[in-house]
């Protein structure tokens, strides 16, 4: 049974820093792009760190660049997502996916169609 594991979630204030792990069971993360997204209330889920299977190569939305960080575990079937100083509008509910459509190239997939694996998400709440 393949499955996305995703924890590391919770309540913290502005500043704050939370990593989330992404634990995959049932295949291998190491030959499939992995991406986190987020989806707040309202709003339509937005790619918000990428990381493709060849060569680590990574996207990051351009409000978290320099604050989250990607990356990856082979040997621990794990994908992370290290978030530091955390904003208000960061408060969403965070999931990872998992794509092998693009093989082994440099192609970094960021839009939530191409991805088809899904875990079931966990919540980040940044507030004071």
């Amino acid at each position: 049974q393949v499955q996305l594991v995703e924890s590391g979630g919770g309540l913290v204030q502005p500043g704050g820093s939370l990593t989330l792990s992404c634990v995959a069971s049932g295949f291998s993360l190491e030959h499939y792009a992995v991406g986190w997204f987020r989806q707040a209330p309202g709003k339509e889920r937005e790619g918000v760190s990428c990381i493709n299977s060849l060569d680590g190569r990574t996207y990051s939305l351009g409000s978290v660049k320099g604050r989250f960080t990607i990356s990856r575990d082979n040997a621990q079937n794990t994908v992370y997502l290290q978030m530091n100083s955390l904003k208000p509008e960061d408060t969403a509910a965070y999931y990872c996916a998992a794509s092998n459509r693009y093989g082994a190239t440099p192609y970094v997939p960021i839009l939530p169609q191409e991805y088809d694996s899904w875990g079931q998400g966990t919540q980040v709440t940044v507030s004071s």
